[in-house]
C-alpha cells in the first residue's frame, strides 16, 4: 500500500501544509520553514514522502522516510 505524500505549500501569504487527497490543512504556518519542518514530521510518522513547493507551485525539495522505492543511495 503506497502511503499518501505531505505537502508544504504557499496559500493566501501563509505556508499550510496538506496531507494528499485531504481537503483540509494539517497546520498553518507564517514561514516556509516552519512548514517544512512541519511536513517532514508528519512524513517520518506516517513513513511516506514530504513535498516542499515554492511560490509557484512546482516541488523544490522532496524526502522519503520508511521504505524508498527507489534504488541509488542518497
Amino acid at each position: 500500500m503506497v502511503k499518501k505524500g505531505v505537502h508544504a505549500v504557499p496559500s493566501s501569504g501563509k505556508w499550510v501544509v496538506k496531507k494528499e487527497g485531504s481537503a483540509r490543512t494539517s497546520s498553518s504556518h507564517t514561514t516556509q520553514s516552519a512548514a517544512w519542518k512541519s511536513a517532514k514530521d508528519i512524513a517520518k510518522k506516517e513513513n511516506s514522502e514530504a513535498y516542499l513547493h515554492g511560490r509557484d507551485g512546482r516541488i523544490r525539495e522532496r524526502s522519503t522516510y520508511g521504505h524508498d522505492p527507489r534504488k541509488s543511495k542518497g
